[in-house]
């Protein structure tokens, strides 16, 4: 990671993908909101929310005309992590690619370090 990466990345589709859905929403101060919560089979979940506020401390990673928040605690469990839109034959989803994941639960949504 150089100075001139966002601590966490997100992808090209997982920004048209909020980009739409924000669209759809009719609100353009919304912004994707990951969280990291405790629980899920393999110990931490992933959480997406949409929000209309940023907090003082939050990590902003932009592209495309998207904002994604995340807080500093949450940073911890995905410093260095890409945020992905993943279409495949069992649906559609937001992924992430963990690098600091010891473990993930088949469907991608919870992991442990």
């Amino acid at each position: 990671m150089t100075d001139n990466q966002p601590p966490v990345g997100l992808s090209e589709k997982a920004a048209a993908r909020v980009k739409a859905l924000i669209e759809q929403q009719g609100n353009p101060n919304l912004k994707l909101r990951l969280t990291i919560s405790g629980g899920g089979c393999s110990g931490f979940q992933y959480g997406f929310d949409f929000d209309e506020q940023q907090k003082d401390d939050d990590i902003v990673v932009e592209r495309d005309g998207v904002t994604m928040l995340v807080d500093p605690m949450s940073l911890l469990y995905i410093s260095g992590a890409e945020v992905d839109f993943v279409e495949d034959l069992v649906g559609a989803s937001f992924q992430v690619k963990n690098p600091n994941a010891t473990a993930s639960c088949g469907c991608g949504s919870s992991f442990s370090v």
